[in-house]
């Protein structure tokens, strides 16, 4: 691993296909993919967004008197650790993983001896702990790039882009009727009105994001994503210096290929007709109400009422 530390931060609202997008970089022979959503946020993040976005979601803030050893405790990291330290309780409890919490974190505060304890050193050497604890990560030698996806992020994306110079963030955006149809399948879903906030919240962060740094924040829609993976996801990987590869038009996990994206996402076949279907399952009533809510984005994307 070299210095410089490259980074992809995957942003989506919730069901609009982050984890989609995560699993079909994953195996890419140039990227180091996390396992699982990066959650990095701590429970200091608290702003104008907080009441509409958990804090594990979020860019991290961390305090100014503290040690390294906090703040790797301080990342909520959920998934990952869950899944890690207990995993009878993790959704993923079916899938192996060789990676060992207590290594990580001393792997992480060799990265940062002798470093300031700012923001983007904190998390690149998060991330990179976490590629060399993971022992079973399925490895080609030729990874520079970190990949995250942490769900609606992108409304820090200036933070981002500001804190590491050589990072890109992916904002992916998913048309809100199949979006709130696969909400509605979470044991407590979010209610209508809700979502359709922090939907539009995203969205026009995104949209800002990308006209303020243009080279570095992209806005892809998923039903892009879904007609042409392999197509789609090059452009984008382009930007970052990174080939194409044949990896990118299945999704996978540490290189294994998957037959559905679930448990990773509430989506389970990532195609365009199951996208369709999925936005046919919503009541009349629940349709009609999210056009009038959503309006103003919708043409900025493309969308029409299904």
């Amino acid at each position: 691993m070299s210095d410089r530390f490259e980074f992809l931060m995957v942003s989506a609202m919730y069901e609009n296909g982050g984890n989609t997008t995560q699993r079909l970089l994953d195996g890419h022979p140039e990227l180091y993919s996390y396992p699982y959503e990066s959650q990095l946020g701590t429970r200091l993040v608290l702003d104008h967004l907080s009441g509409l976005y958990p804090a594990k979601y979020r860019w991290p803030v961390f305090p100014l008197d503290g040690s390294a050893a906090e703040d790797y405790e301080l990342i909520i990291d959920e998934e990952c650790k869950v899944r890690i330290k207990t995993p009878h309780a993790s959704k993923f409890r079916d899938v192996a993983i060789d990676l060992d919490d207590r290594e990580r974190k001393t792997l992480f505060l060799r990265e940062m001896d002798g470093h300031p304890r700012s923001r983007a050193n904190i998390v690149a050497a998060f991330f990179r702990a976490t590629a060399r604890a993971w022992k079973d990560r399925a490895a080609t030698g030729r990874e520079h790039v970190f990949v995250a996806y942490s769900p609606i992020v992108g409304v820090d994306a200036e933070r981002i882009v500001s804190d590491l110079p050589d990072a890109h963030v992916l904002n992916v955006v998913r048309n809100p009727w199949s979006a709130y149809a696969d909400t509605l399948k979470r044991p407590v879903p979010l209610s209508l009105v809700h979502y359709v906030a922090g939907w539009c919240t995203h969205q026009l962060a995104a949209l800002a994001a990308a006209r303020r740094f243009p080279e570095r924040v992209h806005v892809v829609r998923y039903e892009d994503i879904v007609a042409d993976p392999l197509g789609t996801l090059t452009k984008v990987l382009a930007r970052l210096g990174v080939e194409s590869a044949p990896t990118l038009g299945r999704p996978s996990w540490n290189g294994r290929v998957l037959d559905e994206v679930y448990p990773w996402g509430t989506i389970r076949v990532p195609t365009p007709e199951a996208n369709r279907a999925t936005a046919g399952e919503l009541s009349p009533a629940a349709a009609a109400e999210i056009e009038q809510r959503t309006a103003p984005l919708l043409a900025a994307f493309g969308y029409e009422r299904p």
